[in-house]
């Protein structure tokens, strides 16, 4: 068996870098091994470091000047993304970004920006198009069987209670976090926006239901996409009392097709007016993923980011790809704050996201 030839970091020793450290440290991706892990609560670095026997750092910089890392990975909150790409630029030869890449779309642009000028190589975390019942939808889109786009939905209903919010203090917070529009929903938009292409324009509004925290907990939200499509997004974490679904739809003139489970990992509904043996085939083998919903998109994620690097092909989601999502998600929150609907592009005015 070959050695693993790059070497991986995580930065960031929270709930999120579970599922990274369970793929990366029990070496499920060929050619990746986990090197090192940081974060500034030192013994959370050291339990991680413990369980993969790894180096353990309290401090990204000395981690990256004292270990060999090839791809840095930052899953520290969302509102330091882009505070600690700039500095991880400085070292790594990639960097691997947890949703959402950024917080604002100044951010965003300075990560790309900043990327570019040092020829380091930007992934940005989105599992999600990895679901096997998502390439199989993408794919029925690029052969144009849904004719003209209608209308696409995405709905996410998942229970996060004040306990969850309480875990840390920057959870709920307008800094560091954002609420279940950028959070919980940012994985969803991002398929929606995917899927219906670029976006004119946005109307939403948002509450703050169930618990104790400065953002939204539940939103809603009607675009209408530049293809004039329209689309609705509806995101809670009000649902009580256990999650619900995960659920995205795409509706054409000449079919339907209804991805739902908990995570947009299972066909619900795959119907086309030109019926081929291929759609019995979707069904039936493509129409779920694998039973660990979590762990699947992540691991064909880090498949994806090993077989860009060894053979220099586009990554699925770079910089740009990211920015979109973080565009939208801005538009969203400067309608709910101007009670007026937002044309894309513009630039972000009255939103408290990262601020």
């Amino acid at each position: 068996m070959d050695n693993p030839q790059l070497n991986v970091a995580l930065i960031g020793c929270g709930r999120i870098a579970v599922r990274h450290a369970e793929i990366i440290g029990r070496r499920q991706i060929h050619g990746m091994q986990l090197k090192a892990v940081c974060d500034i609560d030192k013994k959370k670095a050291d339990a991680f470091a413990e369980k993969y026997n790894v180096d353990s750092f309290a401090d990204m910089d000395q981690m990256m000047q004292e270990s060999d890392i090839d791809v840095a990975v930052v899953l520290t909150p969302s509102g330091l993304h882009a505070e600690h790409t700039l500095r991880l630029v400085q070292h790594a030869k990639y960097i691997v970004v947890e949703k959402p890449m950024a917080l604002t779309v100044k951010d965003a642009d300075s990560m790309i920006s900043a990327c570019d000028e040092h020829g380091v190589r930007l992934f940005v975390v989105k599992q999600n198009r990895f679901n096997l019942p998502v390439i199989r939808l993408r794919e029925a889109l690029q052969a144009g069987r849904f004719g003209k786009l209608v209308m696409g939905t995405i709905r996410v209903r998942w229970c996060r209670t004040q306990e969850y919010y309480d875990q840390d203090a920057w959870r709920g917070t307008w800094a560091m976090d954002g609420g279940v529009i950028t959070n919980q929903a940012s994985h969803h938009i991002d398929l929606l926006n995917w899927m219906l292409g670029d976006v004119s324009s946005v109307f939403a509004r948002s509450s703050t239901a169930l618990v104790d925290i400065e953002t939204e907990d539940t939103a809603v939200a009607l675009i209408k996409f530049e293809n004039d499509a329209l689309g609705v997004i509806e995101a809670t974490t009000a649902t009580r009392p256990y999650d619900l679904e995960g659920s995205l739809s795409i509706l054409g003139e000449k079919g339907t097709v209804e991805i739902g489970g908990f995570a947009v990992n299972r066909i619900l509904n795959w119907q086309f007016y030109d019926e081929t043996p291929e759609d019995d085939v979707t069904r039936q083998e493509y129409s779920e993923n694998p039973p660990d919903v979590y762990g699947f998109g992540h691991k064909r994620f880090y498949e994806h980011v090993a077989d860009c690097i060894s053979t220099g092909n586009k990554q699925l989601v770079d910089g740009l790809e990211g920015r979109k999502s973080v565009e939208l998600v801005n538009a969203i929150y400067q309608s709910i704050e101007t009670n007026a609907e937002v044309g894309l592009k513009y630039s972000p005015r009255i939103t408290r996201l990262g601020n």
